[in-house]
């Protein structure tokens, strides 16, 4: 574990913001050993596997590289302590995953609670460190699908996410069922669909991931379920399961 004054780097792309956080740390020189600065994710790339730093001060939006994007390509990972303009729910996602920020411009009275934070988390052995690759997993943009590609004999089909009324397992088979009652098999999983597919889909039951935009009708079943009528050219009727009626609830606030 690191000892005191922690070894420390700036990367921001405003000279101001630098300049007022060193004057800042300047009060807590038994805490922070300036060891350098840069002044984009580049830089601040280089900087930390030359000088290895124990702390990263870290603009988020940074021109070519922003900070996410530095931290992503890093082989040594230092603790990090963001600066930030994010909005009210992003800062949420970093309070919950125990990642410091400072929302700009610095204020001494929120830096004194971060210099406290730093200082109890370095003298607890049992402190668990934030997980920073995880976070930054969760914040990386997601490839938005929009179709599923499909054999139909020799050729491959793109099925559009809008042509999909639902899918289902059929044993260990998963079959694509269109609006015009189109069947077709595919290589994915129940599971695998329902972390790629987007939100206007949900897994209604163990076998069954269906397109909410071509629910037509919903009822009450019996044991608090659900039966599901499709708005495509068969009427399909879906129940839902035990386990996951409650994401159909939760989706269209039932």
């Amino acid at each position: 574990m690191p000892t005191f004054p922690l070894r420390t780097l700036l990367v921001d792309d405003e000279p101001l913001a630098i300049n007022r956080l060193r004057r800042l740390l300047k009060a807590y020189a038994e805490t922070f050993d300036i060891v350098g600065d840069a002044a984009n994710g580049a830089e601040g790339l280089r900087a930390v596997e030359e000088l290895r730093p124990d702390l990263v001060f870290l603009d988020i939006e940074m021109p070519g590289l922003n900070g996410f994007e530095m931290l992503a390509r890093l082989s040594h990972m230092p603790q990090v302590v963001f600066a930030t303009a994010f909005d009210e729910y992003a800062v949420r996602a970093f309070e919950e995953n125990s990642i410091d920020y400072l929302l700009k411009p610095v204020e001494p009275e929120r830096l004194e609670k971060t210099v406290q934070r730093i200082r109890n988390a370095q003298q607890s052995p049992t402190a668990t460190a934030p997980d920073l690759r995880y976070m930054l997993d969760l914040l990386k943009p997601k490839k938005e699908l929009h179709s599923i590609s499909v054999k139909s004999g020799e050729r491959i089909l793109l099925i559009a996410l809008t042509d999909v009324s639902y899918f289902e397992a059929e044993g260990k088979y998963v079959l694509l069922n269109t609006v015009d009652s189109q069947q077709y098999l595919t290589n994915y999983t129940i599971t695998s669909l329902e972390e790629k597919l987007p939100d206007t889909f949900v897994r209604v039951s163990r076998s069954v991931v269906l397109n909410t935009r071509c629910i037509k009708e919903i009822q009450r079943y019996m044991g608090g379920k659900y039966l599901i009528v499709l708005r495509d050219r068969k009427s399909a009727q879906i129940i839902t399961g035990n386990t996951f009626h409650d994401n159909l609830r939760e989706l269209l606030e039932l």
